[in-house]
């Protein structure tokens, strides 16, 4: 039994390598068990879209435990959902602190100036108990699965770029090419970089009837509004980011291009692949990167950065250097994850070596049997499981597909195999509604550009 501001829990499988750990949804869970005063959230994101959650906090003596619930709650439904405009009815205190928390010179900064460089709105909560809550306003958006004609699906990753030529569903070419848009300043380089991959597949067919492109990053339309491939590129050069992939597509004639998130298209693919949606996938790489389709299939239209979104409730869990804010999930799905466990696995890792080179060093040790190296992934597994109680609790999903370059070889069977023993034993109804799994290779050939070509509808 577990206890965290006056709230008694029940959590069996604590990863081995971090005793201080509180997750996040288990802990929801027993404070909701409890709670019976109404607390209604709503968050508006581009073109009047309304989101609209509905939970309860506790009474007058839990009022330290009632504020981190509603303030983990909104963070969590805010890098989930997006936004711009925060709406609260059911406590006038709450609102008002996280109203001061959400300001250029708040505690979630970074929050208010990533939301705004998004969806362009100054970033607000608003206390709507007396009146002004707004109705529920959204849809899912069928997208993806259009095989029929020649496509070319586009894959804008941070190290390379992927082009494939795609005719009534079969590969017919495909390339990989380095590049380094992490780097540029100016964003002809990316420009260039993209229509000469349209380009390349475009003479690999008769004709080009659709594009598709999968890309890291927050898209409005086929906007990036933030993404890592522009980096670098300066703020005053937002209107020539803006209209990249439109402008590039123009380049190949009068042809349909759709844009996407990576994580959205690698969930479609799975999606594909298995026959059935309320699919997650959730990459473990340099971060983590989260994608999903719902029961039908389709897209919600949500940010689903989850890298950002709250897991683990210590207070002195490790902080994440970008968002500034700790027990969040980019720390526990990715290689920072394997590096932060090492030293409790008795591992040592020297400084000299980059990320991804530590992490490929207990990777090795893992597959050559080391307990301390096999330990980290067990843990990151017990890590993901407990995990799993919180994004169901918010998503549907009936598989979740384990990726990146952490569950490479050895480790990712050890992740999965422990998040699933976890489930079995803590969470018997979560584990009988959901399958988690690494892609076998009937998903793997559907592949990301694949997928991303079948974006578009023609006609």
């Amino acid at each position: 039994m577990m206890e965290y501001l006056g709230i008694e829990f029940q959590v069996k499988n604590l990863p081995a390598l971090d005793a201080d750990y509180i997750p996040f949804g288990p802990w929801m869970e027993a404070y909701l068990a409890e709670a019976s005063r109404p607390l209604d959230i709503a968050l508006e994101r581009e073109n009047g879209k309304v989101s609209v959650h509905h939970t309860f906090l506790r009474g007058g003596d839990f009022a330290q435990a009632n504020f981190r619930f509603a303030e983990r709650y909104v963070k969590f439904l805010l890098w989930s959902v997006g936004g711009w405009r925060i709406c609260l009815r059911g406590d006038r205190e709450i609102a008002r602190r996280l109203a001061a928390d959400y300001t250029r010179g708040g505690a979630r900064a970074f929050d208010v100036q990533f939301m705004e460089d998004v969806y362009e709105h100054t970033f607000e909560v608003a206390d709507c108990t007396d009146g002004g809550f707004p109705e529920a306003n959204e849809r899912s958006v069928p997208v993806g699965g259009h095989m029929e004609g020649c496509r070319i699906g586009f894959d804008a990753g941070g190290s390379d770029r992927k082009v494939s030529a795609v005719i009534d569903g079969e590969t017919v070419y495909s390339e990989e090419v380095v590049w380094h848009p992490k780097t540029s300043e100016d964003p002809q380089y990316q420009y260039d970089g993209i229509v000469a991959a349209f380009r390349t597949a475009a003479s690999k067919m008769p004709r080009v009837d659709a594009i598709g492109v999968s890309s890291a990053g927050v898209f409005i339309g086929n906007s990036p509004m933030v993404s890592s491939i522009f980096l670098k590129v300066p703020r005053e050069k937002r209107g020539f980011v803006k209209s990249v992939y439109d402008r590039a597509a123009k380049e190949i004639g009068d042809v349909p291009i759709v844009v996407a998130n990576d994580g959205d298209v690698t969930a479609l693919a799975g999606s594909m692949s298995l026959g059935s949606g309320a699919v997650m996938g959730m990459a473990m790489g340099t971060s983590e990167a989260v994608g999903y389709v719902d029961g039908s299939g389709n897209i919600l239209g949500w940010l689903n950065e989850l890298a950002f979104a709250p897991v683990d409730l210590n207070g002195h869990a490790l902080r994440d250097e970008w968002s500034t804010d700790i027990g969040v999930g980019c720390k526990y799905f990715s290689q920072d994850a394997v590096i932060k466990l090492a030293p409790a696995a008795g591992i040592t890792l020297s400084d000299a070596l980059t990320p991804a080179e530590k992490l490929r060093e207990v990777q090795v040790l893992a597959e050559e049997g080391e307990g301390g190296a096999r330990g980290i992934f067990a843990s990151i597994g017990a890590y993901l499981a407990h995990t799993l109680s919180l994004y169901c609790h918010f998503y549907t999903v009936r598989h979740f597909l384990v990726l990146g370059r952490v569950t490479s070889g050895v480790g990712g069977t050890l992740v999965v195999d422990e998040c699933n023993r976890i489930l079995r034993e803590e969470y018997p109804a979560l584990a009988a509604a959901m399958r988690v799994t690494l892609p076998d290779e009937k998903t793997r050939r559907v592949g990301q550009s694949v997928a991303a070509a079948s974006l578009p509808r023609i006609g």
